[in-house]
Parts: structure tokens; sequence; C-alpha cells
């Protein structure tokens, strides 16, 4: 079968269904006449739409196509490419990965346009094909003014700010809240806080688990800024009174990023919040986590037991779902059956059946696990055990042949052998289900862009259990504050962790109800290290620092 780049532009028009053979014909005849392309001809005659032709030529010329409305462009990206040059060739870049830059464009296949850019931007040029209409609109959005937030909030005409609604829709709103978007994603955000005070907007970033105050905005474009956010996810405009949720799922350079958006109503207006969920951070492989080697090989020992639970604990935002995705990306083979139950699924894999909880049509947790005892699977994860029901259909699962994994709120591992017990089951089913529990935290990394030697306050080292019997000679790290880490000394994060094998006497204690002190001593005698030992062993490393592990162990023991 000849490939659709060896094909004359008719045949792939006649294949697509585009076109007829007679229509074709006299094309082509006219074509001999008119020496016009037969695109041309085809769409003079109405019997072709510009769009369907620039498809179709894109599948001759073997180029990509592109729908710009799902992607958020980097202003960076944008000054690469003059604005007289993109509107005189119809063109918009998109992305920059590495020295390639994507351009869409209206005609992929010219190489004359192609040369020049290559020449403008030094940069090799990949053409993707794009229709006119959204070409022109991205120009309109980020084009014209294209600069800093200061910039863009000085363009904006507020004779306008009455009708919040239209202006959420005009090219200045749209381009100050794309940028919002574009640095909070280039500076590693976790979350967007659109913030609304009496006179003016907070906007604040978490970054490592941190808020960070980014800017001010003027209160005056807050009912405009809050309607673009509601706009994009789908959200109701006229609706200020009640909290909502909302999602946007855009492209921003070549990651997909999912936005999890919430409102609320505040005596200032409404507060509003975007989770930023990377999918390419979701798979980062178990080896890539800060697993110390003891704890990632009992850890890989407890995923390919054929039953039971494993349970991954920790506060919101400790990373228990990226711990999960990471050992499902682990198991996940052929040869087993892996099922999913989610609120909300924040990546998709290939061969696992994941379900999305669904509230007010009664698909709850506890409603999906007992679907799945009768989907035949060999893993089952659980996104969180919320209560008894949940709690009664995990343990049932573990003991009649399945592998459960799931996450629960406890500060440690000990507690969630209690917590389940007081949640209503049987200390007996607890003991005989319970593989292990997973507790963990993320720690702040020391910038390797500006790390330098120090010590840490006596008192501190003495309170860590690092004081008279403590090498002298012992190095620490800080960072000094950079630009890459944003003055902060810290650049990303990552794991600690404490890993409780549920042994037999463990067992023991929790069917004699001990409390979870009793578990926690009798797990160390065992050689379980807390929280607290496996961040000193990262503190010791020089990956983190004192000061950080005493702000996420404190109590943590």
């Amino acid at each position: 079968m000849a490939k659709a780049v060896d094909k004359r532009i008719g045949e792939i028009l006649l294949e697509q269904g585009l076109i007829n053979p007679h229509q074709l014909e006299e094309a082509l005849q006219e074509q001999k006449t008119t020496g016009e392309k037969l695109g041309e001809v085809l769409t003079r005659k109405g019997w072709l739409a510009v769009e369907e032709l620039n498809r179709s030529l894109a599948l001759q010329m073997g180029v990509s196509t592109f729908d710009l409305a799902n992607y958020i462009i980097s202003p960076e990206v944008v000054k690469l490419i003059p604005q007289d040059t993109a509107i005189k060739y119809k063109l918009m870049p998109v992305f920059k990965v590495g020295n390639v830059l994507s351009v869409a464009m209206l005609n992929p296949g010219n190489v004359f346009i192609i040369d020049e850019l290559q020449r403008i931007t030094g940069c090799r040029i990949e053409a993707v094909l794009a229709d006119e209409i959204p070409i022109r609109k991205a120009q309109d959005q980020y084009y014209g003014g294209a600069g800093t937030i200061q910039e863009i909030v000085s363009t904006i005409d507020r004779s306008k700010l009455k009708d919040a609604e239209k202006l959420g829709e005009e090219a200045p709103i749209v381009k100050l809240v794309n940028l919002l978007i574009v640095e909070a994603v280039q500076s590693g955000a976790s979350d967007i806080h659109i913030e609304p005070e009496e006179k003016f907007v907070n906007v604040r970033y978490r970054i490592d688990g941190i808020l960070h105050k980014h800017m001010i905005l003027p209160k005056d474009l807050q009912p405009a800024i809050i309607s673009r956010f509601k706009i994009m996810s789908w959200m109701d405009i006229a609706e200020k009174r009640i909290p909502q949720d909302g999602r946007i799922l855009k492209k921003i350079g070549n990651k997909d990023i999912d936005f999890r958006v919430s409102t609320c109503p505040t005596i200032h207006g409404e507060n509003l919040v975007l989770r930023i969920l990377d999918k390419g951070n979701m798979l980062a492989g178990l080896e890539s986590l800060g697993f110390p080697e003891r704890e990632l090989k009992l850890l890989q020992k407890l995923i390919v037991k054929p039953y039971g639970i494993l349970l991954v604990t920790g506060p919101t935002g400790s990373g228990k779902t990226t711990t999960l995705y990471s050992i499902l990306q682990k198991i996940n083979k052929e040869d087993i059956n892996i099922m999913t139950v989610e609120d909300p699924v924040e990546y998709q894999f290939p061969q696992i059946r994941q379900v999305l909880v669904n509230q007010k049509a009664g698909l709850t947790f506890a409603a999906a696990l007992r679907s799945f005892l009768r989907q035949d699977p060999n893993v089952i994860m659980v996104g969180e055990i919320r209560d008894l029901e949940t709690a009664e259909i995990a343990v049932q699962a573990a003991l009649t042949g399945h592998l459960v994994l799931s996450t629960l709120h406890t500060n440690d591992s000990p507690t969630a052998f209690t917590r389940l017990v007081e949640m209503g089951i049987e200390p007996f089913l607890v003991s005989s289900s319970l593989l292990g529990v997973l507790a963990q935290r993320l720690v702040r990394k020391v910038c390797s862009k500006c790390k330098e030697e120090y010590v840490p306050a006596p008192k501190l080292l003495q309170t860590l259990g690092l004081g008279e019997n403590f090498d002298p000679n012992q190095k620490f790290a800080r960072g000094k504050g950079c630009s890459l880490c944003s003055k902060s000394g810290y650049k990303g994060r990552i794991g600690i962790y404490e890993l409780l094998k549920a042994s037999a006497p463990i067992q023991e204690l929790v069917l004699n109800r001990a409390s979870a002190d009793d578990i926690r001593e009798m797990a160390c005698k065992q050689g379980m290290r807390t929280l607290r030992e496996t961040a000193i062993e990262k503190l010791l490393t020089g990956e983190t620092t004192a000061e950080e592990v005493m702000r996420v162990t404190l109590g943590g023991g």
C-alpha cells in the first residue's frame, strides 16, 4: 500500500471521502485551463472546505496537525518570531524543546518560509499544520504588548471592566491569565492561589510545598480574571454564591498539564485555587522517588505478594498518589488484571481499568470496589479508604486473594493499624489482611546551583538526636539562594519514608488491640526506621537541611 506522502492530493481526498470521482475529474480539467492548484479549484467551487484541504495536504506532506486551542504558549517562545513575520506568513510559534521550535502554519510545506524562520530564530523548525482562524486568534492573544504581567495590565481598557464575562474573552485578560499559568508551571508550582483582599488581589504559588507571594493585581481586575478561569474550566460564570469545581486540560511546551480548579465565595469575592498536575511527573518510577535501599527492597517484595493490603499514609500533598502510580507502573504486566477507583483519575495507564468516582450517580469507592470483585482482578487500587464500608470491602478483597493498594490519612505507619480498628474493622481482620504500611513526607532538596557548607545550630542538632556523640567533622549543606531557586535555597523535593511490615509480633499486637505506640516500639525493635531517621539520612548526605528535617518531621519521631 502506498504511503500518504507518495500519493497525489486527489487520491487522498478521494480516499477520505471528501470529494467524489466526478468532482475530481471536473476539477482536473478546469485546472489545465486556469493553471490553479487542484485544491484551489475544489475550494473555489465549494466542494471542499479550506480546513479539509489543509489536513489532507498535511497528510500528503507527512506533517502533524495542531489544535492551537489546547496550547498555552510561553512569552519567551512568542518572542522568537516577530509579529509582522507571523502575520505575513500566517503562523504561530508554539513550543521549543532544545533547539527545535514547533511552529503552527497554514502552509507547513513551504520550504522558503521554513528557511526564513530558521534564519530568524537560529532554531531547527518543525512545521505543523493549523487552521487560519485559530492562528489569527492566537496571534491576537499573544502578540501586542507581550511581556510582563504589569505591561499587560497597563493595556487593559478599564471602561469595560463592568462586563466581566465579556472581558474574560478579550485578549489582554486571556494573555494575563495565560501568563500566570505559564509562570506557575515554569517555576514548578503545584498550586496557584488567586486570593481576593479588600483592596487588591493576591497571587501566590505553592512551590516545593511552601506558599510564595508571586504578585499583587488591581482589585478592579478581579471579576474578569475569575471569569476567565471559569470560562476555561467550564464553570457557571454567573454563579458566585456557592463553591464550584472545574478542570482545564492544556499543553504547555510539550507537556500535558491537567489543572483542577476550585472556587469558594469569601467576603471579598471568589477565592480561586488551581491544582497543577503535570502528568509527566506522575510516572517517576519507584527507584527515583528517594527510597533508601533497605526500604526499596522491602517495598518491592510487598508489591509482588498475591494478596493482602498495602497502605500509603501521609497528609495531603505528601506524594501518596505518585507513589501508588509508580507501584502500578512497576507491576503492570500483561498477565495480571489491575483495576483502580480514583477521585480524580490523575494519570491514565494502558491495560489498567480505571474508574472515576461519581458521588451524584452513586458510584462511590465502596460501590466500585464491590463491582470489582466480580471483574476477576488480581490487583485493586482504591484512591482512599475514607469510611467503614470501603475499608470492609478492601479487607474482604484482600482475604479473597487480591492485592489491594490504597491510601489512609494518618501521621505515621503504626497508627494505620489502630485507625482501621477505630473505623470498626475487627482486629483479627486487620491483623490477617494488612501486609504493611508506608508513611511518607516530602522534604525540600538543597538547590544544586547555590549549595554551600554550613553548621546548623547546636540546639537544632540536639533536638534531632545528633547531640554529644556526633561526629564533629560531619559536613552539612544548604542553599545560599540564587535565581534558579528564587532565593529560597531549595529546588525540588524528595521523599522520606517509614515502611512497617506486618510481621507476626506486629499481628499479635494488633489482635490484642495494642496502642500505636506499642506497635511502633515493636516495629523499631525489628528494624523499622522512622520518618525522622530516614530524613536525617538525607540530611547527612547533604540532600536537605536540618531546618527542613525539623519542619517536616516535627512530632514525627
